[in-house]
């Protein structure tokens, strides 16, 4: 790359940079002016929402289900009481995890909401999708990396161990929870990013002429 630079006349590659940097300029320029960050108020909603809003409590109950299936923890046991135990036990993790993210956050701006990009074709949109499970908007509405999210989704983790039953609480298997944690952050964000759309298709489908 540098050595096609070189074999570009230096009065072309000032007129380049001339024309490339306001623009690039204008866009962060753009970005920064359309961003509003959080108050204090708005991030307690967001721990609201994502710990006991429907979506979580769906993955809730389906995490739980899969764990009483196939006995895991084995100390809870394959019932209904089992059940319970687990669902508790992921609440309360997701819970500490949303609490420390918001309130880390808050210390340096940063925002942990998902940022939609609806004007995006599917693929651009898919990558924005895997792109803000480790980025977040900061203070200013640009794109950094989410440093409040890495320490709560691992130390959240970390600390579960201490009431969660002994077979569980391993190294290897705390590692293997803040992965499905990342995960699960990127399954929401694509939930934030296309259900709209879905809704508002199935919305059109429903008002069409003709429909049942």
């Amino acid at each position: 790359m540098f050595g096609m630079l070189r074999t570009i006349p230096m009065r072309r590659r000032v007129l380049m940079c001339a024309v490339i940097l306001p623009i690039q300029i204008g866009l962060a320029q753009q970005a920064g002016a359309d961003y509003r960050s959080l108050t204090g108020e708005e991030r307690a909603g967001w721990v609201v929402k994502e710990t006991v809003g429907p979506q979580s409590l769906l993955g809730g109950t389906i995490s739980a289900g899969w764990g009483t299936l196939f006995n895991s923890p084995k100390e809870y046991g394959p019932h209904w009481a089992g059940f319970g135990k687990r669902y508790g036990m992921r609440l309360t993790g997701v819970s500490a995890s949303n609490t420390m993210e918001a309130a880390l956050g808050a210390l340096w701006g940063e925002d942990p909401r998902y940022s939609r990009a609806p004007e995006r074709p599917f693929k651009g949109r898919v990558g924005n999708v895997v792109k803000m499970t480790f980025l977040a908007r900061n203070h200013d509405g640009r794109d950094a990396p989410a440093y409040a999210r890495y320490f709560a989704i691992s130390g959240s983790n970390f600390l579960s161990n201490t009431w969660r039953p002994d077979s569980v609480a391993t190294t290897g298997n705390t590692v293997q929870r803040i992965v499905f944690g990342f995960l699960g952050r990127m399954s929401s964000n694509a939930f934030d990013e296309f259900w709209p759309d879905t809704k508002r298709l199935l919305h059109k489908k429903k008002d069409a002429p003709g429909s049942p």
